[in-house]
């Protein structure tokens, strides 16, 4: 399914798998620049737009927790509730760094796997 080169001449494994990089902002930074510069790659684009997704999805979900668990934790100053959305944020940590492993393994292994939702938008996008 993958295979050759991508338009900044890395073998398209390896451009995969730097789109899920949960590592210094690598992933939303290099999916970026695919989209930007690969037209015709199909691989690529999928894999740049299910990161993507996948990432601000889950910037939305931490500054909702954030802002709603900072807000009743001040509101009932409940040190019980402030414990809660520390363990609420981390399983969303936790949860986003997984599916973004996994991707990397998947993208390396040239595999175009599909993540539930996410997959179906980011292949609709792709081209």
């Amino acid at each position: 399914m993958s295979g050759g080169k991508t338009a900044l001449g890395l073998d398209t494994n390896v451009g995969a798998l730097l789109c899920y990089l949960p590592v210094c902002l690598i992933s939303l930074i290099y999916s970026i620049i695919v989209l930007v510069t690969e037209k015709d790659n199909k691989f690529m684009r999928f894999h740049a737009f299910q990161s993507l997704i996948i990432s601000v999805i889950y910037i939305v979900i931490m500054v909702v927790i954030q802002v709603i668990g900072t807000g009743l934790v001040l509101a009932t100053n409940s040190s019980i509730l402030g414990l809660l959305v520390s363990l609420l944020s981390f399983v969303f940590i936790i949860g986003f760094l997984a599916a973004m492993i996994f991707g990397c393994i998947k993208g390396y292994q040239g595999q175009k796997f599909k993540f539930p939702v996410v997959g179906d938008m980011a292949e609709k996008w792709a081209g």
